[in-house]
């Protein structure tokens, strides 16, 4: 009953404790079951809407591009070559525009967004236990749990092998799950007023963290490492935080970047990790043409060009880009090319423009310069979505509810703070406290 009231605690105003209670479980359930946390989250958010009721969803401007947005992914699947994956890829976003707006509520002040943060933190470390398990003791799975409710997946030596995956299917799942929850951590561990006792767990949590980031040789994870950094302690930091990481960066810089003298080159070589600077450089890689980015984004773009208004459906480039180049990959390695060739680009500019908007309007009302938890908040957004540059980790279940609840909070964040009187076209929904 103490564990129930302290869950209880700290319950933003209009939402239900049960709701609360529900939301915060999920969050820690989140990467070790993406059924057992997704049952929660969508539990919390029936009861959010019941108790906000579905007009004020209307009545939030930005909702409305999302209903917009939706129309036209309807109208997409009609017309999508992939058959019937178009219509189950729907589901990868539908839901969602209903959740970003629901979820609000529960992360609509500063002590809400610590509480939540500390779960999504805390329920990183059984990807963490598994991942050492399998990289240093073999472990390996199928491991089933809560009568098949929860069923962890791992290979021993990692996922490719040598790659750290823990419980997660493939290490650059893990990666992103990982840089998304680095800058909530590393808030957590600077957040006053701890003393040195209870710190130093978070400090050897914060060391753990590093290493798995560091076996998962995600080179989107090892760039999230380093830019967590400055956008977590702030722009105060800079003056002597920036100047340091590019010290530290230099030699690596030099050991990797083509025209660097050959012997400055070996110099920095032999004192950077040749793990490092192998992974940056593909040494001991010798990948076909049709398997590197460049490729897949060239046949991308080609794609959308071909299909622009529409698009080809979801799930379609897997097939096309085989037909093309012989080689199967399902996706081309980046979001805004697989919006546009999945939907047409006039969806692709429309969900793309939603995290803009709210990443925009938070920043503007003082994101970058608020408490250390909401400054974490932001960079785990930035970082989650940065990787999708060069990477889809978006298709696993629990990187997109993670993701669609971080954005959650970005938007409640800009709509809690106090506003200019001139708003824009999807400024609706706004309120001061």
């Amino acid at each position: 009953m103490d564990f129930l009231s302290r869950l209880q605690g700290r319950c933003p105003a209009g939402v239900p404790r049960w709701g609360w209670v529900a939301v915060q479980l999920g969050l820690f359930f989140l990467a070790s079951s993406a059924l057992l946390g997704g049952v929660l989250l969508v539990a919390g958010l029936v009861v959010a809407t019941w108790r906000k009721g579905f007009a004020a969803y209307w009545s939030d401007r930005l909702n409305r591009v999302l209903l917009l947005a939706a129309g036209l992914l309807l109208a997409t699947a009609t017309q999508a070559v992939s058959g019937d994956l178009a219509w189950w890829g729907l589901f990868n976003w539908l839901p969602f525009f209903w959740g970003f707006w629901g979820w609000q509520s529960y992360v609509d002040t500063p002590d809400a967004r610590r509480r939540c943060s500390g779960w999504l933190v805390a329920g990183t470390v059984p990807v963490l236990v598994t991942g050492l398990g399998q990289m240093v003791l073999g472990w390996q799975g199928p491991w089933s749990m809560a009568g098949d409710l929860v069923i962890w997946h791992m290979d021993a030596g990692g996922n490719p092998s040598g790659r750290l995956s823990g419980l997660f299917d493939y290490a650059t799942i893990t990666a992103a799950w990982l840089a998304l929850t680095w800058p909530l951590l590393l808030a957590c561990l600077l957040q006053p007023p701890w003393g040195w006792r209870q710190r130093g767990p978070m400090l050897a949590l914060t060391g753990l963290h590093g290493l798995c980031l560091w076996l998962t040789a995600s080179r989107n994870a090892w760039a999230s490492a380093v830019l967590a950094l400055p956008l977590v302690l702030g722009m105060g930091a800079w003056a002597w935080l920036l100047p340091l990481l590019l010290l530290a960066l230099l030699p690596v810089a030099l050991a990797v970047l083509p025209g660097v003298p050959a012997g400055l080159q070996e110099l920095a070589r032999a004192a950077v990790p040749d793990t490092l600077w192998q992974r940056l450089t593909d040494q001991g890689f010798d990948r076909p043409v049709p398997t590197t980015r460049l490729s897949q984004w060239s046949a991308a773009s080609q794609l959308v060009l071909e299909r622009p208004w529409l698009g080809w459906g979801a799930a379609a480039f897997g097939a096309l880009y085989f037909l093309r180049s012989g080689v199967l990959h399902g996706h081309p390695h980046n979001l805004p090319l697989d919006l546009g060739l999945s939907f047409g680009v006039p969806v692709a500019l429309l969900l793309l423009a939603v995290p803009v908007w709210v990443v925009v309007t938070a920043i503007h009302h003082g994101m970058t310069i608020a408490s250390l938890t909401d400054r974490g908040w932001l960079a785990a957004f930035l970082l989650l979505a940065s990787i999708h540059a060069t990477d889809l980790p978006y298709y696993d279940a629990r990187i997109a509810m993670a993701g669609w609840f971080l954005l959650a909070g970005l938007r409640a964040y800009g709509l809690a703070a106090p506003r200019p009187r001139r708003t824009g076209i999807m400024g609706g929904g706004a309120r001061t406290r």
